[in-house]
């Protein structure tokens, strides 16, 4: 049976420096696609990569080939195996299917519940689709995890009140200030994650925002959107004089504020309280904006705490939704041994067909005196022997059951009837 195999790591297992190191642009994700799909011991691949977790889903050709997935993100990522291998967790097989089903139903999120991550999935999928390196496993993993994610949103409470980081970065923002409504915002970029910070900014009544983005017009339409003001992404310098609060969600390589920036700044606004939330991997403010007066930054780590809280709220559904992930696990691995039963049911067929043609050949030779309904006759028994001789056989190899190891009797019927299965079909 084909083995799945996930290779990760996430906001548990490594710190926002490290997974800064490992993720992926989409280009990036394209490039390193074409890449395994060129590799004859890599069947099929998918990676995801967000601003919480980087993993690589393949179906490998032969053996596991964990090692050479590591190698290959450690050439990809140009990082020392050294620096990331004790942050990585492998899955395989049943735990490969049930950690993906856990991470689209939002169970394994920084923040258990949030939409985002299903959207984030599927762009993966579909840019392994555009790609050609998903096939007829992955494609049929990757459906069944749409659809489980879909059950666990709409038959629990997971997503109830549901919070995502831009939730819980307004609530550290609260936290700070008490009262948001006389307070103006500053937001850099103007993505998905912006745009959830503003919903929840604006259910605050703070009193101005602002939104800065590289591309202009999307600056525009977001603050249009919101009742609020768009400036020029070379403008957020001098913005923090007017701001209280800074939200970025850039795909910035480099910090779009730095340090210097900001002490220049903090001049112009006679030391007032100036507070940074960055949710965006790689990080867009500097963290030494610390080191200076009343200047706060906090990144997507630190929102951890925050997230916390909100668990034990969530642990009755948790609990429910990991019931129909469970579920679906053993639906999907009964779909995977089928797989496996097919090409041992082919090739009992084949074989007692092939005896039966031969002793009847044999027989028939060897009687002239028979008519051709008799010869007729006789096909038809030894042709119904043998389908009843294998009736009993092939109904035990497909009708599995629950507690017992298929692999074991698909290895014993073949040696029992000394099967030849085709590497490539096992």
């Amino acid at each position: 049976m084909s083995q799945i195999i996930l290779i990760g790591a996430n906001h548990k297992t490594a710190p926002v420096e490290l997974r800064e190191k490992l993720s992926f642009s989409n280009e990036e994700t394209i490039a390193a696609l074409d890449l395994l799909k060129q590799d004859k011991d890599i069947k099929e691949s998918l990676i995801f990569s967000t601003c919480n977790r980087t993993e690589i889903l393949y179906i490998p050709a032969s053996g596991k080939q964990v090692d050479k997935i590591i190698e290959f993100i450690s050439l990809q990522r140009d990082i020392d195996i050294s620096e990331f291998k004790s942050s990585l967790y492998i899955y395989k097989n049943d735990d490969a299917i049930r950690h993906i089903f856990q991470v689209a139903s939002s169970l394994d999120s920084m923040m258990v519940g949030e939409p985002q991550i299903l959207g984030q999935i599927k762009e993966s999928y579909r840019t392994a689709v555009s790609n050609k390196s998903s096939g007829v496993l992955l494609n049929r993993l990757m459906h069944k995890t749409f659809s489980i994610a879909k059950k666990v949103r709409k038959e629990t409470g997971i997503g109830d009140n549901a919070v995502s980081i831009s939730y819980a970065a307004i609530k550290l923002a609260n936290k700070i200030f008490s009262n948001l409504s006389q307070k103006s915002v500053m937001l850099l970029g103007a993505g998905e994650m912006a745009e959830l910070a503003v919903e929840h900014l604006i259910s605050n009544r703070v009193k101005n925002i602002l939104v800065a983005n590289r591309t202009f017009k999307n600056a525009v339409n977001l603050a249009q959107k919101f009742n609020g003001q768009a400036v020029k992404f070379e403008e957020r310098q001098d913005a923090l004089k007017d701001v209280d609060i800074i939200i970025s969600s850039t795909g910035a390589t480099d910090y779009v504020l730095t340090k210097k920036e900001v002490k220049q700044a903090m001049k112009k606004r006679h030391h007032n309280t100036l507070f940074f939330i960055d949710i965006a991997v790689p990080r867009d403010i500097d963290p030494k904006i610390n080191k200076i007066s009343n200047a706060y930054v906090y990144d997507i780590d630190d929102l951890k705490n925050i997230i916390e809280s909100n668990m034990n709220q969530r642990e009755k559904e948790t609990v429910k939704a990991q019931r129909f992930i469970e579920e679906a696990v053993l639906k999907f691995r009964k779909w995977l041994e089928s797989l496996a039963i097919v090409p041992t049911i082919k090739a009992l067929n084949d074989k007692i067909s092939s005896i039966v043609e031969i002793e009847y050949g044999k027989t028939i030779s060897s009687l002239d005196h028979l008519s051709q309904q008799d010869i007729d006759a006789i096909k038809r028994m030894t042709q119904a022997i043998a389908s009843r001789t294998i009736h009993d056989p092939i109904l035990f190899l497909r009708n599995t059951g629950d507690h017992r190891d298929d692999n074991l009797y698909l290895n014993i019927s073949r040696q029992l009837f000394n099967l030849d299965i085709p590497e490539k079909e096992d």
